[in-house]
């Protein structure tokens, strides 16, 4: 808790901002707070949402910070000054519940960009986006919308989680609600879903047979 606001999630900053490292924590009343590990101090305090902030990242290079709330509104932030520099409502009205950001060259994709970030929401969508901060250049480059059967009100559904391959930015894993248990993978490259059982996804990658 701080200042009797509940934090509901946190990151570190990345090992490309050498001077300290800091953890950027998201609060219910909307706002963000950048801490310096060494001294445990506040550094700067923000307010991108108006609602609970699920989600948040510094970017790849440090740069910004993409922060997601509640109500789906994704804020991209100055971490220095605090300004809120973007706001994206592709996924509004879905609380969104993952957000990565990851170093990789975009012209593979068609897109300028040199960090790869992405958002997933509550609804079963996932939003992938070429960026360069520095040119102040952020681009939609996928959509994906994976269907599920209608949840009741007495559902207690589990998050939507997605994450690119750590190997190959190009690839994209997802699970969340569905008919069946399973983790879903996208190729960027190719636009294409392969589904693997979870045993065979396990078995394929202790032996690295996974390759799409």
């Amino acid at each position: 808790m701080y200042l009797h606001q509940a934090c509901g999630c946190v990151c570190w900053s990345p090992a490309s901002i050498k001077d300290h490292t800091r953890v950027a924590a998201g609060y219910g009343d909307g706002t963000l707070r950048i801490f310096q590990l060494a001294s445990t101090e506040m550094e700067i305090k923000m307010h991108p949402h108006q609602v609970a902030v699920t989600a948040i990242q510094y970017s790849a290079h440090g740069h910004v910070i993409v922060s997601a709330g509640k109500n789906g509104l994704v804020a991209v932030s100055n971490p220095t000054s605090g300004a809120t520099l973007r706001v994206i409502r592709d996924h509004k009205g879905a609380t969104i519940t993952t957000v990565q950001c990851v170093n990789e060259q975009c012209k593979k994709f068609g897109l300028e960009g040199n960090e790869l970030w992405l958002a997933a929401g509550a609804d079963r969508r996932v939003s992938v986006w070429a960026a360069d901060w520095i040119k102040e250049k952020c681009d939609l480059l996928d959509w994906l919308s994976f269907p599920a059967p209608a949840p009741s009100q007495d559902d207690c559904l589990p998050p939507s989680i997605a994450a690119f391959s750590p190997e190959d930015h190009s690839l994209v894993v997802y699970t969340g609600y569905g008919v069946e248990k399973e983790l879903l993978f996208y190729s960027l490259s190719k636009k294409q879903v392969m589904t693997f059982s979870l045993f065979l996804f396990f078995i394929q990658c202790a032996f690295g047979l996974l390759s799409l």
